[in-house]
């Protein structure tokens, strides 16, 4: 799961509005499905994780970025991996961040392999670092740390248990039994039929004196090659819509409402494949006047890709344009 703060401001994003680049994602992964006694998977059943609900309607949209940014991968041994990422921008100083992943011998699958340790820390003395353990066919746990100099920022543990056809999922974060503060969030999602999967969240926050609790309720339904996706709760609504036309198109529509802010976005985003020339292209439009596209190019048969990237919101009059290259 990602960051519990994540989950408490459901407020609708935009590229055009203070876009700020990301550091370098910390990539995990992909779940373990969980197996009957006799080896068979439960793909077809298990319905996957609450917050995954929207997964393949966002995986359409671009990330644009501003400026320059050079990525090197370079593999140590089958266990050990380091990568190194460089990044100008006009938007701040530029930024130069050290990554390392470490994968142990626990085989889970061909692609798989536990405990996972990633560690991410930049010039400025900010580390991200994460431990994820399959501890057993069903049962996932994760540890997260997160410091913004010398000022710790978060401390999150995570807990999943993949059933036949249900995910239930806990996480704890930022937990002071001292000040009597933290932030917990439940997650559940359960396959009713093949095709429709039902659940709920839950989120509850205390301190300084407060609590709050927030209560989500989310469904998806998933056909041949379309999915529906909606999820409602106090905070707002989400509802997304994903398509895809061939092997090569696939077409998403966001909506997002945010209670609080009393805003409101819709978004259409797009990918197409091309592979007789190694392009990947996404492109989305959204009702605040925002257009973005970014391009990636793999330079075959060197291990590079070429990524190009633009933002342009004529009403608000910004801009952000860049250029990446990614090494390994």
């Amino acid at each position: 799961m990602g960051n519990v703060f994540a989950a408490s401001n459901p407020s609708p994003s935009s590229p055009g509005e203070g876009f700020v680049p990301p550091p370098p994602p910390l990539t995990a992964p992909p779940p373990v499905e969980p197996k009957q006694p006799d080896g068979k998977s439960q793909v077809s059943k298990n319905p996957g994780a609450f917050e995954e609900l929207h997964k393949k309607c966002k995986d359409v949209f671009p990330q644009p970025m501003e400026g320059y940014k050079l990525l090197i991968n370079k593999g140590l041994s089958n266990h050990f991996q380091v990568s190194h990422s460089l990044q100008l921008s006009g938007m701040g100083p530029g930024a130069y961040h050290f990554a390392a992943t470490y994968v142990g011998s626990k085989q889970i699958s061909p692609t798989e392999a536990y405990p996972v340790l990633l560690g991410d820390i930049d010039t400025s003395g900010s580390l991200n670092a994460q431990i994820i353990h399959q501890l057993t066919n069903r049962i996932k746990g994760k540890c997260v740390i997160q410091t913004q100099k010398s000022n710790w920022v978060l401390v999150q543990a995570d807990g999943e248990y993949r059933g036949n056809d249900f995910t239930a999922n806990l996480t704890v974060g930022n937990l002071d039994i001292v000040n009597e503060s933290g932030i917990l969030v439940a997650h559940y999602l359960q396959r009713m039929t093949p095709k429709l999967d039902l659940g709920a969240e839950l989120l509850y926050h205390y301190g300084s004196g407060q609590e709050v609790a927030v209560m989500s309720l989310g469904g998806r339904y998933t056909a041949e090659k379309w999915a529906g996706s909606a999820s409602v709760g106090q905070a707002g609504w989400h509802l997304s819509y994903w398509h895809k036309g061939n092997e090569n198109v696939q077409v998403g529509v966001e909506y997002e409402y945010n209670q609080r802010a009393r805003d409101s976005c819709v978004s259409l985003g797009y990918q197409i494949d091309i592979p007789k020339a190694n392009v990947l292209f996404r492109g989305m439009v959204d009702t605040n006047w925002t257009v973005a596209a970014v391009m990636e190019k793999r330079l075959l048969p060197l291990p590079f890709t070429f990524v190009l990237s633009g933002m342009v919101n004529h009403i608000k009059e910004q801009s952000r344009f860049g250029f990446g290259l990614t090494i390994g």
